[in-house]
């Protein structure tokens, strides 16, 4: 059971895995906007696997990866998932990608398997066999506009993002929230992914002087806007909802002090368990691999629960999973994790970009 993982990358080879093999659909970008974070989360699903195999599998089945790019369009993702779970290729999926993919690919599977997502999300209802590891923006976003009122004087805001569901969502939020708070929206602005217009971008935020951003745009978006913001003179502070640690150097490090993620995992987390988490990683990937982040974390949470909720319904059918997903625990490198409506709640971190590296200033909540 201890053997490497195999990750199938053409769909077409899982159908010659052994038949003893519990196979999972990898759900994660490869491609596009989000492509970046890719390599990171693959390698953060083997070593799940390796370390569940390791321990016997599941439900005395080795499990094997099959990658699926999660940077295409919504239909398409949606669309091949949909044939590996009909087609009895994979009998579950693990995701890290944008929301409109995960909305695509819950309608396509109509509960058809168990479906684990695992960064942080808009929010709102839960459908059967879908079960989310990430921070819902009540929990991530609202605590860090708080802290930035609170800490930074941070009274007017410009909410920039790209157009999609999660942005869209967001933002609807963060507007009530402001107002609650007294403070006023200045400027909106949604952009189609892969927007080119930074400069344009940049001067809309400037003439609405605001004293904080909320950035919602995602992968190299983010990346080109935090790169470009750095040498522009604009002195307001960013909070993000979606940068961890390859965005960070992508954008070639920041040194201006005033930009913040709010994430509920970041690498340099002092625990023991992330501790250790690093130095399996590192032994088994080496020095020189992609840096533990959100994102990639996120996918080693979600093999490791997928693996925990089949061992205690003894099957992967959704409504004997459903019976009994509350209360199932896993422990990560953010420490123990437990279902709750299938949902988890876990300590979110407030952190400030310093150089190349997040510096967490504070946690934004704690763990029920």
């Amino acid at each position: 059971m201890a053997d490497p993982v195999t990750v199938v990358i053409d769909s077409y080879e899982a159908h010659l895995l052994p038949a003893d093999t519990l196979r999972v659909a990898l759900v994660v970008p490869v491609s596009g906007v989000l492509g970046l974070l890719g390599p990171g989360a693959i390698n953060c699903a083997v070593l799940a696997a390796r370390e569940v195999n390791a321990a016997g599998g599941v439900l005395g089945r080795p499990v094997e990866l099959v990658l699926v790019d999660g940077g295409r369009g919504p239909a398409a993702v949606a669309s091949e998932v949909r044939g590996l779970v009909r087609s009895g290729v994979v009998e579950a999926v693990v995701g890290t990608h944008a929301s409109d993919v995960r909305v695509a690919v819950e309608q396509e599977l109509g509960g058809a398997a168990p479906f684990v997502y695992t960064p942080p999300y808009e929010g709102g209802a839960r459908r059967p066999g879908v079960y989310y590891l990430g921070e819902p923006a009540s929990l991530q976003v609202a605590p860090a506009i708080d802290w930035l009122v609170g800490h930074r004087r941070a009274r007017r805001w410009f909410l920039l993002g790209n157009d999609y569901v999660w942005p869209r969502l967001v933002h609807a939020a963060a507007r009530g929230h402001l107002r609650a708070r007294s403070a006023t929206v200045v400027g909106e602005r949604l952009v189609p992914p892969g927007t080119a217009a930074t400069d344009r971008l940049l001067a809309e935020v400037a003439a609405a002087r605001p004293d904080a951003v909320l950035l919602t745009l995602i992968g190299s978006d983010l990346i080109g806007f935090n790169r470009a913001f750095a040498t522009s003179g604009l002195g307001c502070a960013r909070l993000c909802g979606a940068l961890e640690e390859h965005g960070l150097l992508a954008a070639g490090g920041d040194t201006t002090g005033g930009l913040y993620a709010a994430m509920g995992y970041f690498g340099g987390i002092a625990t023991d368990a992330n501790l250790s988490l690093a130095e399996r990683y590192t032994a088994m990937f080496g020095p020189e691999a992609p840096l533990l982040n959100g994102h990639g974390h996120g996918c080693y949470e979600g093999v490791l629960m997928l693996a925990a909720l089949a061992r205690r319904a003894g099957t992967l059918a959704v409504p004997a999973v459903e019976a009994v997903a509350d209360g199932t625990t896993i422990v990560s490198g953010r420490g123990p994790l437990t279902l709750v409506a299938g949902r988890v709640r876990q300590r979110v971190y407030l952190a400030r970009a310093d150089g190349l590296d997040f510096e967490v200033v504070t946690p934004l909540m704690s763990p029920m």
